[in-house]
């Protein structure tokens, strides 16, 4: 059976048969439909706008909201992933696991064109895996998104706390930080989140500028000027397997923007033009990355702090921080819009409630924002060690989606004709995408755990929502 056959569409009067096969409905029985219904040119009405307003983002938009997804404060984390790997390493590994990304990107936009019914991740995970794959892979979804903007929770926290240098229990920050997640998640279609996404993408530009140009002029004060920094082109000494996968596993989490293609890609107008929007952000990302992992480690040196603006020095940490507001916040309630747009469209797939533009739409949205939210926030609160627990499911998830699914979907879906030298390289290339993304599953869980059990070991595991900074 054809991978389109395993979605029923319900437009234009068409249904699935017993057997499998598409079957239409009558014009009898539509003109009894309507007799049935006198709501019906209402519902009609409602659909056509919330189509419209559902299918008007472009490239420049899908890259601007791309960007949002996979840029935020974790690109700060890189210069200390240089710290562990080294300035030789570290530049290698970011542009080749980037391109690796990008074209990975490129793979999942081919078959969302092939297949336009794909809406989420999860229809592809039917497509490759039939029923069982579709929740599975809704499950992979749904958790790896929550505990994003959980992170982004916790991210509030961490900046609230800083600036104000406030008594206040860390608790009572991420309350803050939630809410403000919950009130950014409110506009259902992406074309509206891309509009936040500008202020997001200077937000976040800002913010590493000054990291950067502090820590420099910084460095360039100091007694023996940038000469005297203390850095490595060769990774750090006695490093172990554990410690090295983690910096890894930073790197290739920075390149996480696969998970929500597909998803973005539904509400394109001319989704053939994705490819541009890839090449955009995979392009502006390896720049980006490279650029502020490498730069600030040559201006701070071993001891830079993750994430590194809390190395340009306590009132400079205090304007970055400020600065960042909205990427922490905007960024965050973007993974909140995709994981509700996915069970909303699930849960009312034949109802007009799924526009988002009646008053039962509006309510079930922004009841579902608020459950995301605070289940987000609980999560982030309730687990001692968050930060590798969001580490074990990007190994276990962002693996699949950005790595070794993509590689699934090219044999399966996208090679077509004989075995020659185009169909040979590219084979080739997704092998090693598949590789990596198999290495990444098993190494990155494997070091998150071993990361557990060296705090729990060292005493460093905080009490479920603890007052703590």
């Amino acid at each position: 059976m054809a991978p389109s056959a395993l979605f029923e569409n319900g437009k234009n009067g068409l249904k699935r048969t017993g057997s499998g096969a598409l079957g239409c409905t009558s014009s009898d029985e539509r003109v009894g439909q309507v007799q049935q219904s006198p709501n019906f040119d209402f519902e009609r009405q409602k659909e056509a706008e919330g189509e419209a307003a559902f299918h008007q983002l472009g490239w420049k938009r899908l890259t601007i909201v791309l960007v949002v997804t996979a840029v935020a404060l974790g690109s700060l984390s890189l210069p200390g992933v240089f710290a562990t790997l080294g300035m030789v390493a570290g530049v290698i590994l970011t542009v080749l696991i980037g391109l690796i990304a990008m074209y990975a990107s490129y793979v999942l936009g081919q078959v969302k064109l092939k297949y336009p019914e794909i809406q989420h991740y999860a229809d592809a995970g039917k497509m490759m895996f039939g029923k069982w794959g579709y929740e599975i892979v809704s499950v992979m979804f749904v958790l790896q998104l929550v505990f994003t903007t959980g992170s982004h929770v916790l991210t509030g926290a961490i900046m609230f706390n800083n600036i104000t240098e406030h008594a206040t229990c860390t608790v009572v920050f991420t309350v803050v930080s939630a809410v403000l997640l919950f009130l950014l998640a409110i506009p259902p279609t992406f074309s509206e989140m891309a509009v936040l996404g500008y202020i997001d993408f200077a937000s976040i530009m800002a913010a590493i500028l000054i990291t950067m140009i502090a820590t420099g002029v910084t460095a360039g004060n100091s007694e023996l000027g940038l000469s005297g920094v203390n850095w490595s082109a060769w990774p750090k000494d006695n490093l172990s397997f554990y410690e090295a996968f983690i910096a890894v596993s930073n790197i290739v989490f920075a390149y996480s923007f696969a998970l929500c293609q597909f998803s973005f890609m539904d509400e394109m107008h001319t989704p053939a033009d994705y490819s541009k929007s890839i090449v955009a952000l995979g392009v502006f990302e390896i720049i980006l990355y490279t650029c502020t992992g490498a730069l600030v480690y040559a201006f701070v040196g071993v001891d830079v702090q993750s994430p590194a603006l809390l190395s340009a020095g306590p009132l400079i940490s205090k304007i970055a921080f400020g600065v960042a507001i909205p990427v922490i916040f905007i960024s965050g309630s973007i993974n909140t819009v995709v994981v509700a747009r996915y069970i909303h469209q699930r849960v009312y797939k034949n109802s007009v409630i799924r526009y988002v533009n009646t008053p039962m739409g509006w309510i079930t949205w922004i009841g579902l924002d608020a459950i995301m939210t605070v289940f987000a926030w609980v999560i982030a609160g309730a687990v001692p060690f968050f930060s590798d627990l969001l580490a074990i499911c990007s190994a276990l998830f962002v693996s699949g989606f950005s790595f070794y699914f993509p590689a699934i979907m090219w044999f399966m879906f996208i090679r077509e004709g004989p075995w020659n030298a185009r169909n040979l390289g590219l084979g080739a290339l997704n092998a090693l995408t598949f590789i990596i993304g198999v290495v990444v599953l098993g190494a990155g869980t494997y070091a998150a755990i071993q990361d557990i059990m060296t705090q729990y070991d060292n005493g460093k595991v905080k009490k479920p929502f603890s007052c703590a900074a």
